[in-house]
Parts: structure tokens; C-alpha cells; sequence
């Protein structure tokens, strides 16, 4: 089954999208074949596992034209890579410390002929600018992405929700956001995506 096949009860995109899709996964599973960018027993659920999981945040909040998105710990460009082709109007900046991991990215963005993505190899403390969100997947404990990206938020919101940090999740929160609770909303992925892949996988969104 093709990507656009397994993608398209969830979303609707255009002609090029579904082609940077399919570019998508074919350059990041050649790349794995020789650097581990993505876990190898992934590789058959790669769609589900990678970039409809990235989606989920498109489903969440389809950002608006002009937003200026972060995203901390790319690895292999999730979810940057899978909602800078679902929002080809906004900008992208995916940042990771491991220099092979944006070697990958970079070749992807160039095979898949991605406009709005640029990439920086370090620590996301030493990235300079603001911007309307944050996103991550399961990189860090959610106060630990706060504290590293404190004052990288823009004041001024333009997406119908404060802007703040949209992280990736799976398994029990309460320990890791109990002292988030006032403020970190939790959304569970299976209330957009059947498959029993998404039972035990969620959202957090934090203002800033």
C-alpha cells in the first residue's frame, strides 16, 4: 500500500504533497539502510510509526501562513520533515546535536525539493530567533524542553492558541507533567488515528 493510500482517510493534500510524501519515505528508508535514522524493526510500519505519528500534530493545530516552527531533537526530521509538507506556507527550522542525523535531513530536504526547511547541527540553547511554536517527539521530559527553549516563544499569536511547546508523548504522564498540570493540556492520539499503534500515545501541549 502507498503512502498516499494509507494517508488519505486522514488528510487531504495536493498532488505535490503526496509526492514529497512519497519522496519522503523513499530517501529516509534508503538512508537507513546505511545510518540508523530510524529503529530498522520500524522500517515496515514506517508510515504509521514516523509520519502519521508527525501528523498528529497537524491534526491538532494546521498552523497558519507565515508561523515560524521549531523543531528540538529532529533525529531523522520527525515531525519537522511531515509538517513542513503538510504546511508548506510556514518556516521550519529542525535542530538536532548529532551531525549524521542532519546530514540525513539535509539530503532529504534536497531530494524532496522542500522550500520552507532549514536546519542547524546543535544545541537548540544556542539557536538564535523566536518562534510560534516548538515541537518535539520524545526527546526530553516536557519541563526540560521548556527550560531549553525559555524565551524562544513569540509574544504575538497567530494560530488561535497561545503559542507554546507541542510535544509527542506516549505512556503514563502524571509523574513527568505534575508540576506542568495547571498549565500542559493532554490530547490522546487515538481520538484521530485508529490503530491500536496510537492507544497509548498522546499530545502535550504547554503554553508559554
Amino acid at each position: 500500500m502507498s503512502i498516499r493510500e494509507k494517508l488519505s482517510s486522514y488528510f487531504t493534500f495536493t498532488e505535490v504533497q503526496w509526492e514529497q510524501f512519497q519522496k519522503l519515505e523513499e530517501v529516509i528508508l534508503d538512508w537507513n539502510t546505511r545510518v540508523n535514522v530510524v529503529s530498522r524493526k520500524d522500517t515496515s510500519e514506517f508510515v504509521e510509526r514516523h509520519v502519521l505519528h508527525s501528523l498528529s500534530i497537524f491534526k491538532f493545530l494546521p498552523f497558519t501562513p507565515k508561523s515560524h516552527i521549531l523543531d528540538l531533537g529532529t533525529g531523522g526530521g520527525f515531525p519537522g520533515l511531515p509538517l513542513a509538507i503538510a504546511n508548506p506556507d510556514s518556516e521550519f527550522l529542525l535542530v538536532d546535536s548529532i551531525g549524521k542525523k542532519i546530514m540525513v535531513v539535509n539530503e532529504a530536504i534536497e531530494f524532496i525539493g522542500l522550500k520552507n526547511v532549514k536546519t542547524i547541527h546543535g544545541r537548540v540553547e544556542a539557536v538564535k530567533g523566536q518562534f510560534d511554536f516548538v515541537v518535539s517527539r520524545a526527546v526530553a521530559p516536557a519541563e526540560e524542553l521548556l527550560m531549553w527553549t525559555n524565551g524562544k516563544y513569540k509574544k504575538a499569536d497567530q494560530n488561535g492558541i497561545p503559542n507554546g511547546l507541542i510535544c509527542l508523548k506516549g505512556g503514563d504522564l502524571k509523574e513527568e507533567l505534575k508540576s506542568l498540570k495547571k498549565h500542559a493540556e493532554i490530547f490522546e492520539l487515538s481520538q484521530y488515528f485508529p490503530q491500536e499503534l496510537f492507544e497509548t500515545k498522546k499530545l502535550v501541549y504547554i503554553p508559554q
